[in-house]
């Protein structure tokens, strides 16, 4: 996928605290009055929080399970806004939920994975955008699918959405997985690349499922130049309607920020640009190298495949490969290098070694 051309207006031109993390913090669902204004007045007592969040409609996987209060939720954000100095956020999964939210006050806007994984949903919301300037965050899909999350994206850009960011919020896991959701890093990587300028925020609750895991989730996320987490917080998450197992209180929230380094993706230092400079040029020489390598390997795989295609003999031959790959795992241990990586890159050029094989052997033969 090439680079994409969207016009996005810098999070720190709509953003509170321009130059820190946006920090979203708040329930997973409005339940009540008392538990929304309870919350959020002990959120703002932290400094680093700057936008409430809570739930007004929750689409969930089954019915008869708590699915949101609905439209009167939206009178308690605009109480927070009252009676506090943080903005609020909700969740959208309607046209009907963009026009309520946006005429109540709401500041910031955000799709959920289960929206952003239908097309048409998605563009129902961006038609209902059309006209209003307001922040819109989308949550990558369920599935680990890029081009559904970009697709998104972009549905929400044409609408002429412009302060518009990522949420990085996890993927459908795995069996044994230890995350509720798996972050699977490169994709929101992935998306960086394709779209420099594009905010991301990164949700650990949902990622974690958990709060033991939100601080190293939220740490990794900064270390990545993430612009900042959405961290579920509840005044009371044992009894919470929805999402009790990975919500924290207000307090806890503020006891992960303190151990959590934000970092900054450059450094004022003239010898430590320099140094890395000169280090980054040592690896730029061995990569190069690294290329040379590669395309030799596959030369010499070229000719096995001609020779293998001479003599009727199959691609995949199990104790070569056994072999070989005992073999690199073997180095990587005698240099302290990790197997599991070695293991993963020998994988990726076995089975380009395949596929280079099975197009030689399978071609046609040139008529002379």
């Amino acid at each position: 996928m090439k680079n994409l051309d969207f016009n996005i207006t810098p999070i720190a031109e709509w953003s509170p605290n321009p130059g820190l993390p946006l920090l979203i913090a708040g329930p997973c669902s409005a339940e009540s009055q008392e538990q929304v204004l309870q919350t959020a007045r002990l959120i703002e007592q932290d400094k680093r929080a700057m936008v409430f969040r809570a739930g007004i409609w929750k689409p969930r996987t089954r019915p008869g399970t708590f699915e949101g209060v609905g439209y009167k939720g939206l009178a308690w954000l605009a109480e927070v806004k009252k009676q506090t100095r943080l903005l609020t956020a909700t969740e959208v999964a309607r046209a009907e939920h963009v026009k309520l939210a946006i005429d109540a006050g709401v500041d910031i806007l955000w799709l959920g994975a289960r929206t952003t994984v239908n097309p048409f949903s998605v563009q129902e919301i961006a038609d209902a955008l059309q006209g209003h300037d307001i922040p819109v965050l989308v949550k990558n899909p369920i599935n680990p699918d890029l081009q559904l999350w970009v697709g998104a994206l972009e549905r929400i850009h044409r609408a002429g959405i412009s302060k518009l960011a990522a949420i990085h919020r996890g993927f459908s896991p795995v069996s044994g997985s230890i995350y509720r959701n798996d972050p699977i890093w490169r994709l929101p990587i992935e998306l960086k690349r394709l779209l420099p300028e594009l905010p991301i925020i990164c949700d650990p609750s949902h990622i974690g499922g958990k709060p033991t895991l939100i601080e190293p989730i939220g740490q990794k996320a900064f270390d990545l130049q993430m612009d900042g987490l959405m961290i579920e917080t509840h005044i009371n998450p044992e009894v919470a309607l929805s999402d009790a197992r990975q919500q924290v209180t207000p307090d806890h929230l503020s006891r992960i920020l303190d151990n959590i380094v934000w970092r900054k993706p450059q450094a004022q230092n003239r010898a430590f640009a320099e140094q890395l400079e000169t280090l980054r040029g040592r690896i730029d020489e061995l990569d190069s190298q690294l290329i040379d390598v590669l395309a030799a390997r596959m030369k010499l795989v070229d000719e096995i495949a001609e020779l293998k295609k001479q003599n009727d003999v199959t691609i995949l031959q199990v104790s070569r490969y056994q072999e070989m790959l005992e073999n690199r795992l073997s180095q990587a241990r005698s240099r302290q290098v990790s197997e599991a990586f070695i293991k993963l890159i020998f994988e990726q050029i076995h089975q380009n070694s395949i596929r280079r094989q099975e197009d030689i052997m399978n071609a046609a033969p040139v008529k002379g």
